[in-house]
């Protein structure tokens, strides 16, 4: 697992991003109970994902952060990023961050990107 914390925060809200091979629902299911095993993630507002397997099947997870999931399916579809899934984690900071929320899962998947 390759884990960026502290990616950006915004009017209290804190990122951080996640990511690894996952060929199976399985293997998607072990990497996020993998990740909430650290309380600080298990405690998080949101942890939003998704993966695109080989054979072009797209999986993918809001967490209640509605939209985000697509845009993580759509930067691993640019990125030809296959059998990978990445999480883009949110802790909540009490107020409302509107659109600019959308960029800001943007910024943690590209800054995830990089460095892969």
């Amino acid at each position: 697992m390759k884990q960026i914390e502290n990616v950006l925060t915004d009017k209290g809200s804190k990122y951080a991003v996640s990511g690894g091979a996952a060929q199976t629902r399985a293997d998607v299911a072990d990497f996020i109970k993998q990740l909430k095993r650290k309380k600080k993630f298990a405690r998080a507002t949101h942890n939003t994902w998704a993966v695109i397997f080989a054979d072009g099947e797209q999986v993918k997870n809001d967490d209640g952060e509605s939209g985000a999931g697509a845009l993580i399916l759509q930067m691993l579809e640019r990125a030809e990023l296959r059998d990978h899934i990445i999480v883009v984690t949110r802790w909540y900071g009490g107020v409302h961050l509107g659109g600019d929320r959308f960029r800001h899962v943007k910024t943690c998947v590209q800054a995830y990107l990089d460095e892969a």
